[in-house]
């Protein structure tokens, strides 16, 4: 079972919230924490807030609604920063004439997810998409062989 927790139109850029939330995939909900806690970057504490939360929806519905949760077992599944939109604003130029540049906002989103006993993750992945990107991989490569393949044989009929 996935528990999720956002926080919309935060005032930073979608860059630079996906340095904190890359640092944090993956890893159990305490380390994040803790990672988060130590960090220097300005979001940092904005998302350890997204992450409490998440954390305290797994609680709720563990307590009230008699889903089974063990909250120690949680790890963060997936950390999304997607672009919100952007504020036009105006600056000063020269000579009377005006710039103008864009204030980015994000949406924040932190997907936590509950390991097994013996440390695999209860939730299983969808395996096609994963056979599928080196299939794609090798006819790309092929395709390139073959073009190069009927490239010589051009130059040795012009010969």
């Amino acid at each position: 079972m996935e528990f999720t927790a956002t926080y919309r139109f935060a005032r930073v850029s979608p860059q630079k919230a996906r340095l904190v939330l890359d640092m944090i995939k993956g890893r159990r909900v305490e380390d994040a924490l803790n990672a988060l806690d130590y960090s220097t970057k300005r979001i940092a504490p904005d998302v350890a807030k997204v992450l409490r939360s998440a954390i305290a929806n797994a609680n709720y519905l563990s307590q009230e609604k008699g889903v089974d949760v063990d909250v120690d077992n949680l790890y963060v599944k997936n950390a999304i920063a997607n672009e919100g939109p952007r504020m036009k604003r105006i600056r000063p130029a020269p000579m009377g004439r005006a710039f103008r540049y864009q204030r980015r906002l994000a949406h924040l989103s932190i997907i936590l997810a509950e390991k097994g006993a013996n440390g695999a993750a209860t939730v299983v992945t969808d395996e096609v998409t994963e056979t599928a990107r080196p299939k794609q991989a090798k006819g790309r490569t092929a395709a390139k062989k073959s073009s190069k393949k009927t490239a010589a044989k051009k130059t040795a009929a012009k010969r």
